[in-house]
């Protein structure tokens, strides 16, 4: 059973960072295409960023493009996304996921 764990999460005032950690478990991200999306509040969930499992590429919002780093370490299992930069409009509920397994979601609020 795959299962996504999200962490990292919290406040931090605008132009702040934050970097975000997705550990899997039962399956390798090496053969897995792992994606950030994040859920503000009254609107859609929304695609942040991309790392395909077949190259080394990576795909972004452009709300996020030059502020938000996606990358992956997988000895470890874990896809990151770093976060600078952060403004107010960042604020919303982030997950990762793996095909069509999801996290639970971790909480960034971005606020003075």
């Amino acid at each position: 059973q795959v299962q996504l764990a999200e962490s990292g999460g919290g406040l931090v005032q605008p132009g702040g960072s934050l970097t975000l950690s997705c550990v899997v478990s039962g399956d390798t991200i090496r053969r897995n295409t792992m994606v950030w999306f994040r859920q503000a509040p009254g609107k859609e969930r929304e695609l942040v960023a991309r790392s395909r499992w077949y190259a080394d590429i990576a795909d972004y919002a452009d709300s996020v493009k030059g502020r938000f780093t996606i990358s992956r370490d997988n000895a470890k299992n874990t896809v990151y996304l770093q976060m600078n930069s952060l403004k107010p409009e960042d604020t919303g509920v982030y997950y990762c996921s793996a095909g069509d397994v999801w996290g639970q979601g971790t909480q960034v609020t971005v606020s003075s």
